[in-house]
């Protein structure tokens, strides 16, 4: 595929702007963020900066593409808060927390932003389209 993968790092508001620039620099194509809680507090000002430096960026979480962003692929949150209570539950009524299997999310999701895509100069193929779980306009 002729891939380069450029791995940048941002622990605060200020490395943003330096990880999107060695982006730039490094003739990045696209940009996949990942979920951490402090690019979570981040999301706008990722977004924001994908945009400005004009590379399409995919999203775990799709509140990322409600916000803006292009795309995100990720468990969808409310099934694994309904899945927290099941547990919760389970060990409020007397499970052992070490006897409970550990879970994994069985629903992801595709979300895409058409206005996002449009904003980059992006045609998203239409079988992307069609697998979308949902488009937002």
């Amino acid at each position: 595929m002729n891939l380069k993968l450029q791995i940048l790092e941002a622990r605060n508001r200020d490395g943003l702007a330096v990880a999107f620039r060695a982006a730039r620099d490094g003739q990045a194509e696209a940009v996949t963020v990942f979920a951490s809680p402090v690019l979570a507090s981040l999301n706008r000002e990722i977004i924001d900066l994908a945009a400005e430096y004009r590379l399409p960026a995919i999203y775990q979480w799709r509140e990322a593409v409600e916000a803006g962003g292009l795309l995100s692929y990720g468990p969808v949150l409310a099934s694994m808060w309904r899945q927290s209570g099941i547990i919760v539950t389970r060990i409020l009524k007397g499970a052992k927390p070490a006897d409970l299997p550990v879970e994994q999310p069985v629903k992801f999701e595709l979300v895409v932003n058409a206005k996002a895509a449009a904003s980059l100069g992006l045609a998203i193929p239409s079988d992307i389209l069609v697998r979308a779980d949902e488009v937002v306009e």
